[in-house]
């Protein structure tokens, strides 16, 4: 089971992710939206589209647009919707 960590706290746990690019995306469901609090940031990539961000909060700890979605994603990407990926500091382990 692949799980995603920030400041020792589990974030995401799934059997079911999804590797693009090394980064495991994770189903939405499986990820702990207590953890999520939407983020204003928005970056564009040619073959998956769109990318909004979240930041993760952790008691008063912040990691600001540490994961990302697809929410308009290209036809190339549908194999990730609904799906989520962590970055800056998340480990992401077996």
């Amino acid at each position: 089971m692949m799980k995603a960590i920030w400041n020792k706290v589990i974030i995401a746990e799934s059997n079911d992710t999804v590797m693009v690019e090394g980064n495991h995306y994770f189903p939405a469901d499986s990820v702990k939206d207590q953890f999520l609090r939407e983020s204003n940031t928005h970056t564009y990539c040619a073959w998956k589209g769109k990318a909004s961000y979240y930041d993760i909060v952790v008691e008063d700890a912040i990691n600001r647009d540490a994961a990302w979605f697809y929410a308009d994603r290209k036809p190339e990407a549908l194999n990730i919707k609904n799906y989520i990926a962590f970055w800056r500091g998340v480990e992401v382990i077996e």
